[in-house]
Order: C-alpha cells, then sequence, then structure tokens
C-alpha cells in the first residue's frame, strides 16, 4: 500500500451524498482511497486500524445505499468508525482522532449528525436501534435504522435481550452481523452469496408470500410439512437458525469485501419495506487490505503511531512495568503456591494481563467472551465451591456487571476478588472508558473491602491480600499506564486489612491519598515545605473499611486534613467525611476537612496527564488548595 497514491475518488466525495451517483468500479476505487486514507491518518495517531480496516467496502456500500444521516447507521462500540468519519465530512480533523480537542476515537452525537448514538461500551447497539425504530414508528416518520454489530459484541447477553424484543415487536430493524472470526471457502462463498441475494430479494419473499398462500390451501399436516422444508432448506444453507428463532429474517453470509456482492443485497433490503427485523450476516476480515495488520490482527486492533510500509510501530521504551503486567506477574507468583487459585476475564486477555496468567495455567484461566455480568456469577459459582476467582475487569466495564456484584457475590459474602484495572483516568479513550465510578459504587456494599494500591509494589501486596482474603468479596483497583518505578519485592506481602501508612510526618497540614495520587502527594508536601508549611503524607490504602484510627489522628493534630482520590464524588473522601462527623471530630478542633475529587463532569479525552491536572488532581493543585486555605486561615487568626 503507498500512503502517496492520489486519492481523487475520496477527495470527491467530501460527503456520503457524493457517494450515490458513483458507479460500482467509482465505488470500488473510492473503498480503496478510503482504506488508503485510514491507514495513513492512523500511522500518524495512532488508535483503532484493524476493525476500521476490516469495514471500509461495508462503510462505503452503507452511506452509498442508505440516505444518512436521515437513515441512522449505529456502530457498535465505535471504534471501527475510523472510515466512517472520514466519509462523514470529518476528514480534515482525522489526523486529531483521540488527541485533546480533537475527534473521539468513538461514535459521539455531539460530534456529526452521521453519528446517530454514541458508545464506547460494546452490545449496546441493536436496543439503541430498536428504540430508534419504534419512535420512528410511533411517530410515523420514514427512515431506515441500522445497527452494525460485531460477533464478539454478539456474545453479550444485552444484544440477544434486544434481539428477543424487536422479533417479538416485529419492528422493521436492519442488524449488521459484522463476522470477522469466520471464513468462506471460496466455492461456499460464493453459493451462499448467491442465496443471499436471492433470500433478500423482493421477488423472492413475495414468492415466499405466494407460497405460503397456496400452502394454506392444503391440509394442516401438508401446510406443516411445507412450511418446515423450506425453512430448513433456507438456514441449512445460509446458517440463520439461531435469529430466524429470535423472530429475524436472515440474509448471509455475505462477503464483507465484495461490494458485487454487498451492494445488491443492501439494496434490496432497503427496498422491501414491509418486513420486520432483518439481520444481514456479512463476513469481514480485520486488517483488511493492508499486509501487517492481515497477518497479526491481534497486534493492530490498538495501534501507536506506526511507519506504513514496514508496520512496526513506533513505541516508546517503558520506564518502569505497567500496573497490568505487575498484576499478572503476582498472580502468577499466587497461584504457584495456591492451587485454588483461578482467573476470569471478559474477552480481554491482553488488556488485563491474564494472557500469561493463561499461558502458565490455561485450564484455570477463564475468558467468558464480552460477558460482564456473566463473569462475576460465574466467579460466585466458583467461589461457592472453595475455589478463589480473581476476576479482571476494567473499572467502566465492571459497571456493566453491579446487579451482580451486589445480589450474587456481596449479599451472599462470597470471596470473589476483584481485580479493577484502568481505575482512574485513561487518556485517549476518554469518557466511556475512564474509571471513575468503582470507589463509590463499591464502598457503598455491605460486606466489600476495597482497597486501592499506591504503586506496583502496593499492587502486589494487594494481590497477596486478596488471595489471603477468603471472609468474603474483596477488590483492589490500579491505573492504566506504567507504574513509577519503585524497588519491588520478591513477592507480595498479605496488608492488615483496614490499615493504613504515614510515608512524611509534619506539623501543619496532612495530605491523606488514596491509590494513585500519592507520588502528586509526596511531590507537591516538598514544594508546601518550601514554603514553608509542614506536610504529612500518609496512604489510606483502604476505602473500606477505613483506618479510623489514621484518620483521627491526622484530624487532631492538624489544621488541614486534604483527602486526594482518582475518582468521583461519593467515594473516599466521601467516606472520611462520613466518619469524621459521626465521631464528632470536627466538633473537637479546629480542622478543616477538604476532598480533591474527579470533577462532576464527563472529561473528554487527552493525554492523562492533561485530564489529571484539568480534574485538579496534581501537584500545583493541591498546593494551591493547601496554600489558599492555610492564607485564610492565618488571615483569620490574625484578624
Amino acid at each position: 500500500m503507498n500512503a502517496n497514491t492520489p486519492t481523487h475518488l475520496l477527495d470527491r466525495a467530501r460527503l456520503p451524498a457524493d457517494t450515490r451517483d458513483m458507479t460500482l468500479d467509482e465505488l470500488k476505487q473510492l473503498a480503496d482511497d478510503l482504506r488508503r486514507e485510514t491507514v495513513d491518518s492512523v500511522s500518524q495517531t495512532g488508535g483503532h486500524l484493524g476493525a476500521g480496516l476490516g469495514v471500509v467496502e461495508l462503510t462505503v456500500a452503507l452511506h452509498h445505499v442508505f440516505n444518512t444521516p436521515t437513515d441512522k447507521i449505529i456502530w457498535d462500540v465505535g471504534h471501527q468508525a475510523y472510515p466512517h468519519k472520514i466519509l462523514t465530512g470529518r476528514r480534515d480533523k482525522i489526523r486529531t482522532i483521540r488527541m485533546g480537542g480533537g475527534l473521539s476515537g468513538f461514535c459521539k452525537r455531539e460530534e456529526s449528525e452521521y453519528d446517530a448514538f454514541g458508545a464506547g461500551h460494546s452490545s449496546t447497539s441493536i436496543s439503541a436501534g430498536l428504540g430508534m425504530a419504534v419512535a420512528r414508528d410511533m411517530a410515523g416518520n420514514d427512515f431506515e435504522v441500522v445497527a452494525v454489530i460485531g460477533d464478539g459484541a454478539m456474545s453479550a447477553g444485552m444484544a440477544y435481550e434486544a434481539m428477543n424484543n424487536a422479533g417479538a415487536l416485529g419492528t422493521r430493524l436492519i442488524v449488521i452481523l459484522n463476522d470477522n472470526d469466520m471464513s468462506i471457502a471460496p466455492p461456499t462463498g460464493a453459493m451462499s452469496a448467491y442465496l443471499s441475494r436471492l433470500v433478500s430479494s423482493k421477488s423472492y419473499r413475495s414468492l415466499r408470500h405466494i407460497g405460503k398462500m397456496v400452502a394454506s390451501k392444503f391440509p394442516e399436516p401438508l401446510q406443516r410439512v411445507a412450511k418446515r422444508t423450506e425453512h430448513h432448506i433456507r438456514t441449512y444453507a445460509t446458517g440463520g437458525t439461531l435469529f430466524e428463532s429470535l423472530g429475524f429474517y436472515y440474509v448471509g453470509p455475505v462477503d464483507g469485501h465484495n461490494l458485487d456482492q454487498l451492494l445488491p443485497v443492501l439494496k434490496n433490503v432497503r427496498d422491501e419495506r414491509d418486513s420486520g427485523p432483518i439481520l444481514i450476516h456479512v463476513v469481514t476480515k480485520k486488517g483488511h487490505g493492508y499486509g501487517p495488520a492481515e497477518g497479526s490482527d491481534d497486534k493492530y486492533h490498538g495501534v501507536t503511531k506506526f511507519d506504513v510500509k514496514t508496520g512496526a510501530q513506533m513505541k516508546p521504551q517503558p520506564k518502569a512495568p505497567s500496573y497490568t503486567s505487575i498484576f499478572a506477574h503476582s498472580l502468577i507468583q499466587e497461584a504457584e503456591h495456591d492451587g485454588k487459585i483461578v482467573a476470569i476475564h471478559a474477552a480481554m486477555p491482553d488488556g488485563t494481563g491474564l494472557d500469561k496468567f493463561g499461558s502458565a495455567f490455561p485450564e484455570r484461566t477463564f475468558d467468558v467472551g464480552i460477558a460482564e455480568q456473566h463473569a462475576v456469577t460465574f466467579a460466585a459459582g466458583l467461589a461457592c465451591e472453595g475455589y478463589k476467582p480473581f476476576c479482571a475487569i476494567y473499572s467502566t466495564f465492571l459497571q456493566r456487571a453491579y446487579d451482580q456484584v451486589v445480589h450474587d457475590v456481596a449479599i451472599q459474602n462470597l470471596p470473589v476478588r476483584f481485580a479493577i484495572d484502568r481505575a482512574g483516568l485513561v487518556g485517549a479513550d476518554g469518557c466511556t472508558h475512564a474509571g471513575a465510578f468503582d470507589i463509590a459504587y463499591l464502598t457503598a456494599l455491605p460486606n466489600m473491602v476495597v482497597m486501592a494500591a499506591a504503586d506496583e509494589a502496593e499492587l502486589m501486596h494487594m494481590v497477596a491480600t486478596a488471595s489471603a482474603h477468603n471472609s468474603g468479596p474483596i477488590a483492589f483497583r490500579y491505573p492504566r499506564g506504567e507504574g513509577t518505578g519503585v524497588a519491588l519485592p520478591e513477592r507480595g506481602k498479605p496488608l492488615e486489612i483496614g490499615k493504613g501508612r504515614v510515608l512524611r510526618e509534619g506539623a501543619d497540614i496532612a495530605l491523606l491519598s488514596y491509590g494513585t495520587r500519592l507520588g502528586e502527594c509526596l511531590k507537591a508536601a516538598e514544594q508546601l515545605a518550601a514554603a514553608g508549611i509542614d506536610c504529612t503524607v500518609a496512604d489510606a490504602r483502604f476505602a473500606k473499611p477505613l483506618d479510623e484510627a489514621l484518620i483521627a489522628k491526622l484530624i487532631q493534630n492538624h489544621g488541614l486534613v486534604i483527602t486526594i482520590e482518582e475518582g468521583s464524588s461519593g467515594g473516599f473522601g466521601a467516606a472520611v467525611l462520613n466518619f469524621a462527623s459521626n465521631a464528632g471530630l470536627l466538633d473537637k478542633t479546629s480542622c478543616k476537612l477538604r476532598t480533591l475529587t474527579l470533577p462532576d463532569d464527563y472529561q473528554a479525552h487527552d493525554t492523562q496527564a492533561k485530564q489529571l491536572a484539568e480534574a485538579g488532581l496534581d501537584a500545583a493543585a493541591i498546593v494551591k488548595l493547601a496554600t489558599e486555605l492555610c492564607v485564610k486561615k492565618n488571615r483569620t487568626a490574625a484578624a
């Protein structure tokens, strides 16, 4: 692929409407141009690549056939929508993707009228599409709704709930199953393409209707035989039995990289206006058309900047191992000493580090697919039988399983261990992936122990603590990215539950950190010391149970206590305030108590450092607040 090749057709197609008078050959050239532009732009910015390359032809076909944005196209998750963004008037901004002030890496309603629904989590598209379709019908409007969902996203229960509802309602809705984990042998592919074109055609559907009418004149037993025969021939040839049982008319499989096949099927489905829900099974390949990505689609799902000619990614050398790798290493260590330890993830082996655990203990590692609810209750079942399940799920994805955490784990006080990765702000992935709420939603639960690692050594100790804790559920959170570079122990040691630690003693103010902001607190203490303000710095370690003795001591011995956490309000700081108020600690002292949390907002994508500065959680913000409060105290005393 030559990045310097002209993109004449793409230059012409500034908006989808510009594609609708193009010939088939021109559309094929447009797809080539679009693929080339996608590769070139992502090579300069980094981001999601493989999934977008897999849907280039599908993107062109959808915008050519359907009258977008009046017709709605919903991209499930949206990480595959870079070609869609380029084709819908955002080509001039595509090299700002995932950067501060630039385009989002996912679909976003505020960004474009062509983004019908925003999402960063999977399996929402059919539900949203059905809602739009029902609203359309209730309002008497006339437009199409197309939900594009991947085969991985189809493993989530929500997708089946939506399909079951759509089938029962009989509402017109088009679902495109983007299957990039299946191959079609050439003869089978040709036959399936022919059948798909046939069964999606109006003539077939009309003949099918006539056939039903004719069959209705036969005796009841023959009617049943005729109906069953037609159904089984079609679903056996095309593979749609499951979807048919959910009430969808199934078409496919169709080669998603062949516009000769895609266009007639989409046009047939578009023009058949009297149908209920239809599912088109489109087979694609991640990374299609770009050799390096085709040959290693797992490594090209999300990429850093790379060389277009070689595919070599320009990854900076880390200064310290990532928190995720430390978690995996520590869990392997614990599992070597305890045969009851098992690990569970929801289709995220690399992201959670459990690919390494799986290599060491394949029979004790479980990938449940994109099914976080099932993952948690599956872990609860394992715990019932005496095993020690570690359920490793990103903070933002654990939100999807909150009822299971409450109902299936916490109420029954089962010892499930929750390893919460990507806790806090996550940079370029933005608000849909930020782990902002786990402290608040977990500390609300009786029976739950909640920890946060301040550095990678602490993470090792918390893995060991979770392994040793068998009297109920326990959770520990850690951030995205590399560690702080602290010295690591040979193996983690269990911590005393509910006990924090003091790292620096001072007489004037106290900074009480929970989790990753400890390093910034220590920096702030140095800067405050230079200004004549003496600081104590403490690491709470636990948000539940609180180290009440430590909190009481800090309040009694300092004029100001500031809590700092990389989480929403209602979390650690709120728990400290609640304890201090109810214990009457603030009644007996002149100490001021303040909390620093993430803002009451959904922060846009940017670098993690800029997000943290914007949130007021870096050393500069801590120093500013401490200085202002100390000045106010001095002025009051002088008055």
